[in-house]
């Protein structure tokens, strides 16, 4: 049976784990892959808009020109969903975005996956920070000026 390229991502819960870290991977994609992320204004507008929505807590952060990938946790007891915590502050970003000639900013979907353990946290922070590099956008992964870390997210 030939398996067929998914248009929308399924997003599963996110399993209570107790005494283990609960780190989700998220990657956002603007709408049309246009490319208007990586700006000093926009990067503070996210940055901004995480600090207020804190039902879920950010971590490390990539925003790339077209898309952006983040490590997320549960920032709330009991937990608030993660697609409704998207949701919100997508609306607030695209709401409070500078350049209203963007519109509209982002993709209706999102990518997300639940690590389930220390190292596959480190191998795609990995991944992640080398981005801007693999894209020819930085010579090195510490030069991108568009990443960033809001919270420390431990395993």
């Amino acid at each position: 049976m030939k398996r067929k390229d998914r248009k929308r991502p399924v997003h599963l819960p996110t399993h209570e784990r107790f005494n283990t870290a609960n780190i989700v991977f998220v990657t956002l994609c603007t709408k049309d892959r246009k490319r208007i992320l990586a700006r000093d204004e926009t990067h503070q507008l996210f940055r901004e808009t995480w600090t207020l929505h804190t039902d879920w807590l950010v971590g490390r952060y990539v925003l790339m020109p077209d898309h952006l990938h983040l490590f997320c946790a549960p920032g709330t007891s009991p937990r608030v969903a993660l697609d409704p915590w998207i949701k919100r502050w997508k609306s607030h970003t695209a709401r409070f975005w500078p350049y209203s000639a963007d519109a509209p900013v982002w993709q209706r979907h999102f990518w997300d996956r639940q690590l389930r353990r220390g190292e596959s946290c480190a191998e795609k922070w990995s991944y992640v920070l080398n981005n801007p590099v693999r894209a020819n956008l930085a010579s090195n992964a510490s030069d991108w000026p568009y990443q960033g870390e809001l919270n420390e997210l431990q395993w």
